[in-house]
């Protein structure tokens, strides 16, 4: 019953991937059912290597900071830093800890050495300067915005000066003050200051674009593409601290979709300059709408992967991880009746799925969905099995 399944005891090989395909995808993403395990990181860095060797692509966009992975940029294009300096500050999340993620960027680099600026590899963090429990100060983005273009535009141009901006902004810990997740009322995102400053925000971005002619023709690529990640940050990070300040019911649903969107507008930036490989959660990277509960209530809200699909159709492509086993995590072999059940009665390790192909050969008789008995696990929906191009299946992964 599971059709053009192909399999490996260790790796996973790109051609497999791409053989799902009908043609080689601008973004290429791979989600992933949970974080923190090396062994996947591992499997996204092998995929890696291999298209960039074989295929062309040139940027790898991971789920981290995307003004912290500017550091991880500079390093692996150009050497500026350390390993160790961009590892300890280059990521969000404490994704920076993990050994697959040291490995990948100390690759890169070695990679790049001596190539040609056209051939290096490239690095890119797509989610927004957000944690979990805090979003950060817009500071850092507003006024890289605002030196970029008073470096480069008639002063008398410019909606304020940087001390201006200074003053607006205040002490960044009003920003990142972490009861402000749970307290609308300790956020200071509805204040007269942050309203001025959206406003603000939307003017610096409006001039960066009334100016593109001059900017692109002055400036190199980079500092350009730069500015308008520092821009899509800004408004972004201003809007997210809009709705942490929000008490309407509306409030984490709100969250949770700007978060996303930050994300779409990251990838689709990235995606224009050529072919791109993302690694992140399979909520972010998924067709349809994303769900969780979240303080006891339940949210849905369209993923980065949707509004990204919505944009580039067949130029956007989506391979989900699932898993058999974390048994150091309770998660024990998995029910027959489930997509992972019904994987894990294979005899490769590994393996790569064509979803599409595999769900019309099960017809009406759709698996059951899995039930995770830990928290930070999400098995994969069997209803989305024909809106996803591919599964690459994990059969066991090994303890810590």
């Amino acid at each position: 019953m599971v059709t053009d399944i192909k399999g490996t005891t260790h790796a996973v090989e790109a051609a497999a991937v791409l053989g799902l395909l009908p043609a080689r995808p601008r973004l290429l993403a791979l989600g992933e059912p949970t974080h923190g395990e090396d062994v996947l990181l591992d499997l996204r860095n092998d995929l890696f290597r291999q298209l960039a060797e074989q295929e062309g692509y040139r940027t790898i966009a991971i789920e981290s900071d995307c003004l912290r992975g500017l550091l991880v940029d500079d390093y692996v294009a150009s050497g500026t830093g350390t390993l160790d300096e961009v590892m300890e500050h280059g990521f969000s999340h404490g994704w920076g800890a993990s050994a697959a993620n040291r490995e990948l960027v100390r690759w890169m680099r070695a990679h790049n050495d001596g190539r040609p600026r056209s051939e290096r590899l490239r690095f890119a963090g797509f989610d927004g300067p957000l944690e979990i429990a805090a979003a950060a100060s817009p500071r850092q983005a507003l006024t890289a915005l605002h030196g970029y273009l008073a470096a480069r535009v008639d002063a008398d141009l410019l909606p304020c000066t940087a001390r201006t901006l200074d003053r607006l902004l205040g002490a960044d810990d009003r920003w990142t003050e972490p009861a402000a997740m749970r307290d609308p009322s300790r956020s200071v995102g509805r204040s007269a200051e942050a309203g001025e400053l959206r406003l603000l925000a939307d003017d610096l971005v409006e001039l960066l674009d009334a100016q593109r002619p001059h900017l692109v023709a002055t400036t190199s690529p980079d500092d350009w593409e730069r500015a308008r990640l520092y821009g899509r940050t800004a408004t972004g990070l201003l809007r997210y601290h809009r709705w942490m300040a929000d008490a309407s019911p509306a409030r984490l649903t709100r969250l949770v979709g700007v978060r996303d969107q930050m994300m779409a507008r990251n990838l689709l930036a990235l995606a224009a300059r050529g072919p791109v490989f993302v690694h992140a959660h399979n909520s972010h990277l998924q067709r349809e709408r994303s769900s969780m509960r979240m303080g006891g209530a339940p949210l849905e809200w369209w993923s980065a992967g949707a509004l990204v699909d919505a944009r580039l159709g067949g130029e956007y492509a989506f391979v989900a991880t699932a898993l058999g086993t974390i048994r150091h995590r309770g998660v024990d072999t998995p029910p027959p009746d489930t997509l992972e059940g019904l994987l894990y009665a294979l005899p490769e390790e590994r393996c790569v799925v064509d979803a599409r192909r595999l769900a019309a050969a099960l017809g009406d008789t759709r698996p059951v969905p899995r039930v995770s008995p830990w928290f930070g696990y999400a098995p994969f929906d069997p209803a989305h099995l024909a809106d996803s191009d591919g599964i690459v299946f994990v059969r066991d992964l090994p303890g810590h």
